[in-house]
């Protein structure tokens, strides 16, 4: 279908596309889509990137769309539509579509980077991974999502105007990946209907906003039947009667109930946007006191993944004959395709309202039928998570409006918030994935959202206290809440939460949670409720969401791809990652010097699993020889030696036998981060100890100075029996093993960038996994 009118209407069941959704898709990408709301932008950005993927196979169309929300809720309307639209055009096997909300996503798009693919999420859990601090993310998966991320991927962040601090991020690292380069084409399109372009004038993309592209609605364009019929659209604005004086304010809930039952319309949308969550769930009870006639939601984004499902179903559905009333906090802004009669909302900065009025007679649908009524609310108190002085700039506005039609509205020109910035030293930091000697992560929250929102992420159990063998949550089971909710929460002294440790490979109390954290929560303790999502007063028990998936071992020990049903011989998985790294950098197109470094760390990655402890676990499996060298068998058994990493003995015989290759120190890298788990850091682990027989010598992550590894063959060669080494962990230049690993990864830092190095060590990685998964078919002999 090489028509993009025909591709368009194929797909959307409707009329010609726009002529901005023409251009979108013919043109080179804009770094700036400004449209108003309510004129098809998702759809022109997503169809767009499909006809340019799928059918013009434009060279400078990223292959990863992700596609940036600034709330979490609702988001799985935006994945139905893309499903929806996929399905029309038959392409729904050539692209993946995910939403991701950590827990455990579906890993298909990671196997598979050479595949289309459409990643959906807010900003916190997209930035976070392009910040290396993925939230809901093993820390072993991070540098995974973050090479993924920020190569072969079009970043589109819509609905800016909520996105607060990760607004000045996004510019921040687009300014990062220009001028770090990454190894394969990355762009990034911001978009609104009140976009102020000086909100992205950071201190290091100052330099290139002169030179952005911005695609408008032409004057022409503006002048179309279809489009009139929407920016003229009529709404009547008029101040609420409620909340006239201090005196009301405690009863201002009762009062604004009564108000929208008696405007609300029968077979229509009334929709209430609040500023608060916990406003919103008091008028929703309020309101379902009065038992009206009409359908009652409530939408904001502290629900789970099964309940905002239900929701998005039934606010798909037409109004019933009572008509529905929706009760909602400013979640509903973004990225919500949904109209009113009747709309009411409390006052907010003025970009905000511009998107709350598009909620309205969104398609001009009720100008035939006497047009529809916004009604605006004077309310100051507990304004977060808006600043107090962006109200006067609303308030002058609306008090000198009788229209909120679209054409009518006043443009946004509030100045962008301050808000710390990242800089490039910060970003760099992040690359080592290491926790501190203390046991933290660096906070990021500060460059995702507003101070005094940040995000966490909850779920509940039905037992007595976590064990050990407790699985790690499901994405379905996640419910964000803030720190502020959660605070309220452990108001109850009785209430506790638990949080994984990686290290201790075990659950822990915790009394100060901090942003990105994933909590288990008692489900005897309640706090949450399947019509009004988490709320900390609600004591009855919560119904857990249950599920047989199986689990990953997400702790520094394990070594859940060593377990295998299938017993693997080392020199055979060793030649089975080559091949598939082989076909992998072929695939994705990968530089030169980048494919030659991944195919030999491919080979060699893994020779360290000859090393005598590693083998003692394997041969639990009683049904192996010890004559022969696994790399994988059905034991289940824990390494003699705690924290023992067979990548950091692959990686120091790499080293020892290759002292004149001249890619030895990227190989290096890429053959001990290939599990995540050893990177930039080489050091023994907080509780790790020497051998009592030997006290004094060199020790890390279970390596031993002096540790023997037997020969192993490596391709058709054989490594020759090898003395490991580990001077290189010690701070400067020894004699036997030449730089420290420092020196050595800070060096490939500067050389190659943070996206161009996470690039290869994923390769590597994922080369890895699909041999693994190869290997474990029946019957399979070439796992290619």
């Amino acid at each position: 279908m090489s028509d993009y009118s025909a591709f368009f209407r194929h797909a959307t069941l409707l009329a010609e596309p726009f002529p901005y959704q023409q251009t979108l898709a013919q043109a080179a990408w804009p770094d700036f889509l400004e449209i108003p709301t309510g004129l098809g932008k998702t759809a022109a950005i997503i169809l767009a990137w499909l006809y340019k993927r799928q059918v013009a196979h434009d060279a400078d169309t990223p292959r990863r769309l992700v596609y940036c929300l600034p709330m979490r809720v609702l988001v799985e309307q935006t994945q139905a539509n893309i499903d929806c639209w996929l399905e029309r055009l038959n392409l729904q096997d050539q692209v993946n579509v995910h939403i991701l909300m950590g827990g455990e996503d579906g890993q298909s798009w990671v196997m598979q980077p050479e595949k289309d693919a459409i990643l959906i999420g807010t900003q916190d859990m997209l930035l976070s991974r392009a910040l290396m601090r993925g939230y809901g993310v093993s820390r072993y998966q991070w540098p995974v999502h973050f090479a993924l991320m920020h190569n072969d991927a079009l970043w589109v962040y819509d609905e800016v105007q909520l996105m607060g601090a990760g607004l000045s991020t996004s510019a921040q690292v687009e300014a990062f990946r220009r001028t770090l380069t990454t190894s394969v084409v990355t762009k990034s399109l911001w978009v609104s209907a009140t976009l102020n372009r000086d909100s992205l004038n950071t201190v290091d993309f100052a330099d290139y906003l002169p030179k952005t592209i911005s695609l408008p609605l032409s004057s022409a364009e503006q002048a179309l039947p279809e489009l009139q019929r929407r920016i003229k659209a009529t709404k009547r604005l008029s101040k609420a009667a409620c909340l006239l004086s201090t005196e009301t304010k405690k009863n201002y809930v009762a009062q604004l109930a009564e108000l929208v039952s008696q405007q609300h319309q029968l077979g229509t949308n009334s929709l209430v946007i609040v500023n608060r969550v916990e406003r919103a769930q008091q008028i929703y009870a309020q309101l379902k006191k009065q038992k009206p006639a009409a359908e009652l939601l409530l939408v904001h984004a502290r629900f789970r993944l099964q309940e905002r499902r239900q929701l998005n179903q039934r606010l798909q559905q037409v109004a019933p004959e009572a008509g529905r009333i929706i009760i909602a906090t400013q979640a509903i802004e973004a990225g919500v395709d949904i109209s009113s009669k009747t709309l009411f909302t409390e006052i907010a900065p003025w970009s905000s309202l511009v998107q709350r009025f598009g909620r309205c007679n969104r398609y001009g649908e009720y100008n035939q039928t006497g047009g529809a009524d916004i009604f605006w609310i004077d309310i100051e108190d507990d304004t977060l998570p808006y600043a107090p002085e962006d109200f006067a700039v609303s308030r002058r506005h609306l008090l000198s409006l009788e229209s909120a039609a679209p054409s009518e509205l006043p443009k946004v020109t509030t100045e962008q918030a301050i808000h710390p910035v990242l800089r490039k030293k910060d970003f760099l930091d992040l690359f080592n994935t290491d926790a501190d000697l203390s046991g933290f992560d660096t906070d990021i929250s500060q460059f995702i959202r507003d101070q005094g929102m940040p995000q966490l992420r909850v779920f509940w159990r039905d037992i007595e206290k976590p064990q050990t063998d407790e699985p790690q949550p499901l994405h379905s089971e996640l419910c964000p809440v803030s720190i502020g909710q959660i605070k309220d929460y452990f108001k109850d002294k009785e209430r506790a939460a638990f949080v994984w440790d990686g290290l201790a490979k075990t659950w822990k109390k915790i009394d100060q949670p901090f942003p990105g954290m994933t909590l288990l929560l008692l489900a005897r303790h309640g706090g949450y409720d399947l019509e009004s999502g988490f709320d900390p007063i609600k004591k009855p028990a919560v119904p857990v969401v249950l599920s047989e998936t199986a689990q990953t071992d997400d702790s520094y020990t394990g070594d859940q791809d060593s377990r295998k049903t299938k017993a693997i011989e080392l020199p055979a998985h060793l030649r089975h990652v080559f091949e598939h790294a082989q076909h992998l950098v072929d695939q994705v197109q990968a530089q030169a010097i980048g494919k030659h470094a991944v195919v030999t760390a491919a080979a060699w990655h893994d020779v360290g699993k000859s090393h005598k402890v590693f083998q003692h676990t394997m041969l639990q499996d009683e049904r192996l020889s010890d004559e022969k060298h696994w790399a994988k068998s059905a034991a289940n058994a824990s390494h003699q030696r705690r924290y023992f990493r067979h990548e950091l003995a692959s990686m120091l015989a790499w080293l020892i036998n290759n002292v004149d290759h001249p890619q030895r120190d990227l190989i290096a890298y890429l053959i001990v981060a290939h599990h995540g788990k050893v990177r930039l850091s080489l050091r023994a682990m907080p509780d790790e100890k020497p051998p009592k027989d030997k006290p004094h010598i060199l020790y890390a992550r279970g390596i031993y100075q002096g540790d023997c590894l037997p020969e192993v063959a490596v391709l058709d060669q054989v490594m020759p029996a090898t003395e490991l080494r580990l001077e290189l962990m010690q701070l400067g230049e020894t004699e036997v093993m030449g730089p420290s690993w420092t020196t050595r990864v800070q060096t490939l830092l500067r050389e190659h960038g943070p996206f161009e190095l996470a690039w290869y060590e994923i390769l590597v990685r994922i080369a890895d996994w699909r041999a693994s998964e190869a290997e474990q078919q029946e019957g399979t002999e070439n796992p290619l």
